[in-house]
């Protein structure tokens, strides 16, 4: 927007924001204004934008509503005898006790790996910060499945949580990891000089500070773990998600089906409003900018062995195993598993899936992260949350709902690329959503401003200054979307088009033939797509802050 600038003087100030004025001219007068966050004048929002975003978080209220609606049609007596069922309390007793096992597991141990790695003089600390966030580059099924390989008599319970503790616990070891890193060591040296121990430091001046990414890194452990299929269908071991995917291959989309949908998310309620309230309200920022400088490395003397066993432990269960597993197989199956034609198509089609999908969830994410950036109200905030709470819900929810749509409103999107391109937007917006946010909120305005008062249009000014400062968190977004989408099973299984053959798909076909030479082409595949992303999300968690 053009503006008028206060005179040269041979000693410039700052600008008083208040003093920028439009300039004169029917653009100036054209349309209502409104102050925005950093106090210069700026006009509504593009309806267009307005109307993308509501639409985009419109289709992200599908899942939701049709929970409710379904189980409105079901009627009360039929649903009450479909959830009120030996069945159902068996699946939730499994369901929780492997929520209440492996969430304060992954939480130990991804607290202690990350002090470990951040604040004590081990040898190699910095080798190993990489290292232990490998595991999230190793979808949760292929880890199964190399544990089964190497152990076939695994199944139930303990086998879920040790396969769902080695491939979450880098949700937990990242936040903390980076929240060490900032911690502001003066905190720390006041509270020793005051007679505690390096014991005591820890409980009581690092550990409440580690409060906030604790909690998040554990919701998204427990959201996982109530979401994962391949990995507990692996080990036998039952859970509301994998009765939910044999209730809809038996019949379909039947009655029984969706009550358990529902039983899943009044449970994934219940850990977002568990976190909510685990949360709290204390402070966890200081006024000033405190000490610019690292804090000191413990030295662990004598029990140097112990800490090299515990990370190098950690590595070798959580990479080695599944690792060993498919280099294994591929060995033993020779040249000839790379010699199948699908191989090549499945890579193709997965590359394709994941492009198209991190392309159009970025688009349509980042009309509400602009508005939750440049244009913050009420109605922002509520298009934002709305998107988080539909991707906590399971990916096998999503796809239920897609299909239910699909089938009874728009039937020729039902098993077609706009539809599972769909269902992928729903499940990961958040992943691009947060990445834009804190890319945009980053940008200065005035520099957009500056450029539209030199003769640029908005959107060449947009395009030649804002595109530019947040490109790389724009590439974030979709290398995340792009490592969501290579590395999901379930809802891809249910909503993929006759002839889909992704390598998640040709895996698990694989798999459910008993044929685990041919499934490790695929598996080391998936997870060479996987590492560069899972790099760059340890390199993003070094250089950003913990919200």
């Amino acid at each position: 927007m053009p503006v008028t600038l206060p005179p040269a003087s041979p000693a410039p100030e700052r600008p008083d924001p208040a003093s920028l004025r439009p300039a004169a001219g029917p653009a100036a007068d054209a349309g209502p204004e409104r102050t925005d966050a950093v106090g210069r004048v700026g006009r509504r929002p593009s309806p267009f934008i307005v109307a993308v975003a509501c639409t985009v978080s419109l289709l992200g209220l599908l899942p939701l509503g049709y929970v409710i609606v379904t189980g409105i049609l079901t009627g009360w007596p039929e649903l009450s005898a479909l959830v009120f069922r030996p069945r159902v309390g068996e699946l939730l007793v499994n369901t929780v006790g492997l929520v209440l096992i492996t969430v304060p597991l992954c939480a130990a141990i991804g607290v202690g790996a990350a002090w470990l790695v951040g604040r004590t003089s081990l040898p190699g600390a910095r080798v190993f910060a990489v290292l232990l966030a490998a595991p999230l580059a190793v979808p949760a099924f292929v880890n199964s499945y190399g544990w089964v390989s190497a152990i076939p008599s695994l199944n139930g319970l303990w086998s879920g949580v040790l396969i769902a503790t080695l491939s979450y616990f880098p949700l937990v070891y990242l936040p903390c990891a980076a929240a060490l890193r900032r911690l502001d060591p003066t905190v720390e040296e006041a509270a020793g000089s005051l007679g505690s121990g390096a014991w005591g430091v820890f409980f009581r001046v690092i550990l409440p500070q580690l409060r906030l990414p604790i909690l998040g890194g554990s919701l998204l452990v427990g959201l996982h773990l109530l979401a994962e299929y391949g990995a507990f269908a692996m080990v036998r071991f039952d859970t509301f998600t994998t009765a939910i995917v044999e209730q809809y291959r038996s019949t379909f989309n039947g009655p029984a089906a969706n009550a358990l949908a529902g039983v899943l998310v009044l449970c994934c309620l219940f850990l977002l409003v568990g976190e909510s309230g685990a949360r709290g309200r204390a402070r966890y920022a200081r006024i000033g900018s405190g000490v610019a400088r690292p804090a000191p490395r413990r030295s662990l003397g004598r029990f140097t062995p112990l800490g090299y066993l515990v990370l190098g432990g950690l590595f070798v269960l959580s990479i080695g195993v599944p690792f060993t597993s498919v280099l294994r197989w591929l060995v033993q199956g020779g040249p000839a598993v790379w010699a199948d034609g699908v191989v090549g198509e499945a890579f193709l089609q997965t590359v394709g899936y994941g492009l198209i999908g991190a392309v159009a969830t970025c688009l349509l994410a980042f009309p509400i992260a602009f508005l939750a950036v440049r244009y913050p109200s009420r109605l922002a905030r509520g298009l934002e949350s709305v998107n988080y709470l539909t991707s906590s819900l399971p990916g096998i929810v999503t796809a239920l709902a897609l299909v239910t749509v699909s089938i009874r409103f728009v039937q020729p999107l039902y098993q077609s690329v706009v539809l599972v391109i769909a269902t992928y937007l729903l499940m990961f917006l958040p992943r691009a959503l947060v990445n834009l946010r804190a890319g945009l909120a980053q940008v200065p305005v005035g520099l957009e401003e500056a450029a539209r008062s030199l003769g640029k249009h908005p959107i060449g000014a947009f395009l030649s200054v804002t595109a530019r400062f947040f490109a790389p968190s724009a590439l974030a977004a979709g290398a995340l979307v792009f490592l969501g989408i290579v590395t999901e099973l379930t809802a891809t299984l249910l909503l993929a088009p006759n002839g889909t053959r992704t390598l998640a798909i040709q895996f698990w076909s694989k798999v459910n033939d008993i044929n685990y030479v041919g499934a490790a082409p695929y598996a080391l595949l998936m997870i060479a797509l996987s590492l560069p992303v899972t790099y760059l999300l340890f390199a993003r968690s070094r250089l950003t802050s913990v919200s």
